[in-house]
């Protein structure tokens, strides 16, 4: 039976609980408005209200801004929240099953994985759709799948358990191997090397309910799981040997914590690319704001990370509109140098 470890101030704080639902839907609300064609948020809120059942009302908008609003802007906002909140409760959970202040959701060679896999379909040629299965995202869920049961079975080589130390060090290695591979099999149809890069980058421009429809269950499923980890990773805090002590399967409660978040966050780089850092921000963001519990970690990163990343697609389509920066590229602007704060605060606390 797996002990629980009660601390002061772990309850999840209501106060930015309420916060968090109020981002996720001003960037929601925002994210539907903004674009190409500009349309007024009031009216874009209410389209989407009066189609709540049993709710009438008339927002004013034309047929057409109305497709736009539905068929275009929205899976994409959909899209944005998914991801962000996957790869957030994601980096929070590895962060408390390594502790190690600096994992992130790559950490164990997720996107060099995911990157090796999309390579090849995309040097093969098979970036179209066929049937209900696009080859390209599940070349990708595949790819990062693979490399991180290599970065398991190699972080358990030459001893009896797992250390947080040795799987991380594997998962070093793997993504420098994959790395190369996926470089040199880019290097073999240089002609598509573009068309690689923008994967690389991160992208939500393609995203469509279908997309949607194929990450949801995986993001409800894995990060329920991981919320259900969240006192387990309070125990996990005060070391291996204390939360043995405590009644903790140290090595089965990471393996778990690993294959969650590692399978959810395969399925969202497989539909929006690599899209890197958020999983290092949106957690410590939420660690400074509301304490230092996973009891609240976890929620929270859920719904800031979802915000987070409405906000950042936001930012990427009006920067140098009518032309869009990819979205990978904006979030290591911000996440380069909150990397660099991290780190140096890391070394300096006890």
């Amino acid at each position: 039976m797996i002990a629980t470890l009660t601390r002061p101030h772990s309850r999840l704080p209501a106060r930015w609980l309420v916060i968090g639902v109020g981002l996720v839907v001003l960037a929601s609300l925002a994210g539907l408005a903004v674009g190409p064609v500009s349309l007024p948020i009031g009216r874009v809120f209410l389209e989407v209200i009066d189609h709540i059942p049993f709710v009438r009302v008339h927002s004013g908008l034309s047929p057409r801004q109305a497709d736009i609003v539905w068929q275009l802007r929205l899976p994409r906002v959909v899209m944005g929240l998914l991801v962000g909140a996957m790869l957030s409760v994601a980096g929070g959970a590895y962060q408390g099953a390594f502790r190690n202040p600096l994992a992130d959701p790559y950490l164990l060679g997720v996107a060099a994985g995911a990157g090796l896999g999309a390579t090849v379909v995309i040097v093969a040629g098979g970036t179209t759709r066929s049937g209900i299965v696009a080859p390209l995202p599940l070349a990708a869920f595949a790819g990062a799948l693979v490399a991180v049961v290599l970065t398991y079975a190699l972080g358990a080589s030459g001893e009896r358990r797992r250390s947080a130390t040795s799987l991380v060090l594997a998962g070093v290695a793997v993504a420098s191997f994959l790395t190369a591979v996926q470089t040199w099999v880019q290097q073999r149809k240089s002609d598509t090397i573009r068309e690689v890069f923008t994967w690389i980058l991160g992208r939500l421009t393609t995203a469509s309910w279908h997309d949607v429809l194929i990450l949801l269950p995986y993001v409800v499923v894995t990060s329920a799981i991981l919320i259900a980890c969240r006192r387990v990773l309070d125990v996990l805090s005060v070391g291996d040997d204390e939360a043995s002590s405590l009644g903790v399967n140290v090595n089965q409660v990471r393996l778990v914590v690993v294959v969650a978040a590692s399978l959810g966050t395969a399925a969202a780089v497989s539909v929006s690319g690599l899209i890197a850092f958020v999983g290092i921000i949106v957690p410590h963001t939420v660690r400074l704001l509301a304490g230092r519990s996973y009891r609240s970690i976890l929620p929270l990163s859920l719904l800031f990370g979802a915000a987070f990343l409405a906000f950042t697609d936001l930012l990427a389509r009006i920067v140098i509109s009518p032309a869009e920066l990819p979205i990978g590229v904006v979030t290591a602007f911000f996440g380069a140098p909150f990397f660099l704060i991290v780190l140096r605060s890391s070394r300096t606390s006890p």
